[in-house]
């Protein structure tokens, strides 16, 4: 067999191949098929995503597994699409986390970011009294309760020098802040002696001796407190936030009633003895003579 009819073979299936790959004549070439659609991800699979996501991060965090609880709870938030008081409840878990790792600094910046999302935002209880995070809690309450005074006008913000009594509640409602009650007690009862002349100011000077007066459980002094600032404002309440400390919330109840029923018996008074006057000024009224 000579070289010509040993290669003949691998030469016809070569060009056997080579047919097969060519399109059939007279058809069209062969379409590829289309690709597969991509998944559309609409809000609502996000917003699902945001809660399973806030839901294991809680479940985590009652584990113990508190860097794993972050991660969920940090991939909960930047979703962006989870009700206000679920974002609150996520800035409040991250804020016990940070405080039990002891990171104030952290812990303080997630409490105030929770109270700024969601106005309402109060802890319970239980939680208010922990003694790791309760403190970090009621100091960024307080300092944002202050701010929001000011900026409501409650406040002079103005470059004016400021009066010796209104001085005297800035540096009481700054030891207030630092925890330094019997300092703040003083320096606020002061400020009341010298005479607050706005209202509002008076008003909050006597809130925060209050306040100093409970957290130094002198509970009779407290509730005295809370009643005479009914004698300046009768409509006055507490914030959400505030009424719901566990420090003074019976205390601040029973004192809000007290005022409330002396002051609806201070009315009924009034209104009877103007009732009085009214008819002793009344003119007497003129006799008919009878006819016989």
């Amino acid at each position: 067999m000579n070289r010509i009819t040993r290669t003949l073979p691998i030469v016809l299936l070569l060009i056997a191949a080579g047919c097969a790959e060519m399109p059939k004549l007279g058809g069209a070439p062969a379409e590829k098929p289309p690709p597969p659609a991509a998944p559309q991800i609409t809000e609502d699979i996000l917003r699902d995503r945001a809660r399973e996501q806030l839901a294991t991060g809680v479940k985590l965090y009652e584990s113990g597994e508190y860097d794993s609880a972050s991660r969920s709870l940090v991939g909960a938030l930047e979703h962006g699409l989870l009700a206000k008081q679920d974002q609150a409840r996520a800035r409040k878990l991250l804020a016990f986390i940070h405080c039990v790792l002891g990171r104030e600094a952290g812990c303080r910046d997630e409490f105030r970011r929770a109270f700024e999302i969601y106005p309402d935002f109060a802890l319970t209880s239980a939680e208010d009294g922990h003694p790791i995070w309760g403190p970090v809690y009621r100091s960024v309450r307080t300092q944002l309760v202050t701010e929001r005074e000011a900026a409501q006008g409650r406040r002079s913000t103005s470059l004016l020098p400021v009066a010796k009594a209104e001085q005297m509640l800035q540096d009481g409602l700054v030891k207030y802040d630092s925890g330094d009650y019997d300092s703040s007690l003083r320096i606020l009862e002061g400020a009341l002696k010298e005479g607050l002349k706005d209202k509002a100011d008076q008003v909050r000077a006597m809130k925060f001796v209050a306040f100093s007066q409970c957290l130094k459980d002198r509970y009779a002094m407290c509730r005295a407190a809370f009643v005479k600032i009914y004698d300046v404002n009768p409509d006055f309440d507490l914030t959400p936030a505030e009424a719901g400390h566990p420090s003074w919330t019976r205390t601040f109840a029973a004192a809000k009633a007290q005022a409330k029923k002396v002051l609806a018996e201070r009315a009924a008074k009034d209104a009877k003895e103007k009732a009085a006057k009214d008819k002793a000024a009344a003119p007497p009224t003129a006799s008919v003579p009878k006819k016989n």
